[in-house]
């Protein structure tokens, strides 16, 4: 589906430099930036992340968010007070509440403006991009707030779990995983067969492939349904680059009659997206025999680094096994 394994966004430091004044005001107002409201913002706790063990306040208050913990938290139903850059395209594929709150907080930038950060008083930030950006800025974060750390290896699970347990949303994340749960039970129970006999391939395009290319994507939702539910999908050999790295020309879409089963990227109304829309246009596209019979299935992918995001894209691998079931 489309590439937004943990967004892999980095963040650049602003040339602001903090003063003295502003390091000291940073501490906890009124706004509830977390999920929860059970515990007081003067009670702490320690979680553990990639930067240690860290102490931070039972009850967040007020909590910035950087790289790829912005969107995971409002998934679980925090409102932070200040946000990093998101493109619009991927906030288009959010709900539209969790829009409102993204665009409620203060925008601090791809270039993290620490100045403008300081200045919104957090009591918490968490933060998830490459290891070498957050060296350059740990000390002025930890200097502003208590600041939680995960780096990109962080599988999507573990890093739910963790802002869960630093941003006090562990009700919402508990409720979202049991959901994950008994949908991922649910289509493994009512496809056993399609499941076990089927050999898909996942296909794509993202917004900077080059004219005339696609790949064979590896990467994303669908390892959701590779690793969860077990579905048969190609993919890279242990120690390799993922296959989605690479980019195939048009002529080897014809190569795709090998599978059974195509899974494309579509939007929330079933078409394809607008990026991969010139793979299908192709007369070779139209020429195949697994999408002349209905087995070239469109699904819809919103993001696959939170659970809420995820459920999203069960709903529609659902709907589009049962289109397949129905031609069995």
């Amino acid at each position: 589906m489309t590439m937004t394994t943990a967004r892999r966004r980095g963040v650049a430091l602003a040339a602001a430099i903090l003063s003295v004044a502003l390091v000291l005001t940073a501490c906890g107002s009124a706004d509830n930036g977390g999920g929860d409201t059970g515990g007081t913002a003067d009670k702490t706790r320690t979680v553990k992340a990639d930067n240690g063990d860290i102490k931070v306040p039972a009850a967040p208050q007020r909590v910035i968010t950087i790289g790829n913990t912005d969107l995971p938290f409002i998934d679980m139903g925090g409102k932070p007070v200040g946000v990093t850059g998101v493109d619009e395209s991927e906030l288009a594929l959010l709900p539209e509440d969790q829009r409102a709150t993204f665009r409620k907080a203060t925008n601090l930038g791809d270039e993290v403006d620490l100045e403008k950060a300081a200045s919104l008083k957090p009591d918490l930030i968490l933060v998830q991009i490459p290891d070498a950006e957050f060296k350059k800025i740990e000390k002025q974060l930890g200097s502003i707030a208590p600041t939680v750390f995960w780096g990109l290896d962080t599988e999507w699970k573990a890093l739910a779990e963790g802002i869960a347990e630093a941003g006090n949303v562990k009700a919402e994340l508990s409720r979202q995983k049991s959901g994950f749960e008994g949908r991922i039970a649910k289509i493994k129970q009512t496809y056993a067969d399609i499941i076990k006999n089927t050999k898909f391939v996942n296909v794509d395009r993202y917004e900077n492939s080059d004219p005339g290319t696609f790949v064979i994507a590896d990467i994303g939702c669908v390892e959701i349904a590779q690793d969860d539910i077990g579905m048969n999908f190609p993919k890279a050999a242990a120690g390799a680059d993922p296959l989605a790295y690479t980019a195939l020309p048009f002529e080897q879409i014809a190569e795709l009659s090998k599978y059974d089963a195509i899974i494309y990227p579509a939007d929330a109304g079933g078409k394809p997206t607008e990026v991969f829309a010139p793979v299908v246009e192709t007369n070779t596209w139209k020429a195949l025999s697994i999408v002349q019979s209905g087995h070239a299935l469109g699904v819809f992918c919103p993001g696959n680094n939170s659970y809420g995001a995820v459920l999203r894209y069960l709903d529609s691998l659902d709907r589009a096994l049962a289109t397949l079931a129905a031609k069995k």
